[in-house]
């Protein structure tokens, strides 16, 4: 799976595999894709309240996984793959999370104070 080459970097050590096949995308990447639908899901089934807090909560999922990649990226520590899929998750919902409450400033700012 070629388009997948463009969204991630698909290092095999950093990689999930089932039955000797790589999975298309890294560990964190499936745990961001996994962590997003699986929000998705979840709020369809279960209606949240968004509202401003939430918009602290979905930058505090974020934090995880950044610090994970920096402080990896910075050599400072060596992460492994459960907790790749875990932070990405993590960052997943926090994602889906960020994206609602985007709409929602949106509309806030074009339609209340206009």
């Amino acid at each position: 799976m070629d388009v997948f080459k463009y969204l991630c970097h698909r290092r095999p050590e950093r990689s999930f595999f089932i039955r000797g096949h790589q999975f298309p995308v890294c560990s964190r990447c499936t745990g961001i894709i996994v962590g997003a639908a699986f929000f998705m899901v979840y709020s369809y089934i279960e209606p949240i309240h968004y509202d401003w807090n939430m918009l602290v909560v979905s930058i505090l999922l974020q934090l995880p996984y950044i610090i994970d990649g920096f402080t990896q990226y910075l050599g400072l520590r060596e992460s492994n793959n459960t907790l790749r899929f875990i932070t990405g998750f993590m960052g997943g919902v926090g994602v889906v999370l960020l994206a609602r409450l985007t709409r929602i400033i949106v509309e806030y700012v074009f339609i209340s104070l206009w």
